[in-house]
């Protein structure tokens, strides 16, 4: 009796967009799309999404919307990056070399100033919860999140060699990379969940700040300024 043959693996759906705009014109319908898109997925959630849905929000032909986006995982793609970009700005904005020696005080304020800002952008953006829940929910999508977290990841890395040169780079890198995930699932239970954003961020702050404290100098620097005050400066 012949045995059947595995099943060749699906392909993962095109997450790239077919074609950039160059043309101020073209540029408008890109931006047109991605907006509508994302007021579809706010309405109708991540699995309801379609492309005929985005067309209609956004008054266009099939055709226009396929000239740039394949299918709606290009779509909820390129929202997600654009999200965790917003995401990542956020972090240079707390995290400084002066900050990473100021000592533990310093760097519990900007890890809970940080967290309270990323949980701001993502409630501003357009369907900025549901963008994140399918970088999580949606298997090809995935990939997404994890390279942008990489990517922050060791542009951190980077910035504690430089003010903590001592510490081995492998625990630096595992140390901002728990620290980073931790971030991005305390903004996502502030939205699951009815809780204090201040609360939370103060909690989770301290939680973190308390590992990190074994890797800091064990004078920090007597000058620093508070991370608050420095953010806008």
């Amino acid at each position: 009796m012949a045995t059947k043959s595995p099943r060749s693996p699906r392909h993962p759906p095109s997450l790239s967009a077919k074609l950039q705009p160059a043309q101020p014109r073209a540029a408008e319908t890109y931006e047109r799309i991605l907006q509508a898109a994302a007021v579809a997925l706010e309405e109708v959630g991540i699995e309801r999404l379609s492309t005929n849905l985005v067309c209609e929000q956004a008054g266009l032909t099939p055709p226009a919307l396929y000239r740039y986006f394949p299918n709606k995982y290009a779509l909820l793609s390129e929202l997600g990056q654009r999200l965790m970009q917003r995401q990542n700005e956020c972090v240079a904005q707390w995290i400084s070399p002066e900050v990473l020696t100021a000592g533990v005080p310093a760097l519990q304020e900007a890890l809970a100033g940080l967290l309270l800002q990323t949980y701001e952008v993502t409630r501003e953006t357009p369907a900025g919860v549901w963008i994140m829940r399918a970088l999580r929910a949606v298997p090809v999508l995935q990939q997404v999140r994890l390279d942008s977290h990489a990517t922050v990841t060791e542009a951190q890395v980077k910035l504690m060699a430089q003010a903590l040169p001592g510490v081995p780079r492998g625990e630096l890198r595992l140390t901002v990379r728990v620290v980073v995930e931790l971030m991005y699932a305390a903004v996502e239970l502030l939205f699951d969940e009815a809780l204090d954003p201040a609360r939370v961020a103060g909690m989770v702050a301290g939680m973190m700040a308390s590992h990190l404290e074994h890797l800091m100098p064990a004078d920090p620097a007597p000058a620093a300024r508070p991370a608050r005050a420095r953010r806008k400066a």
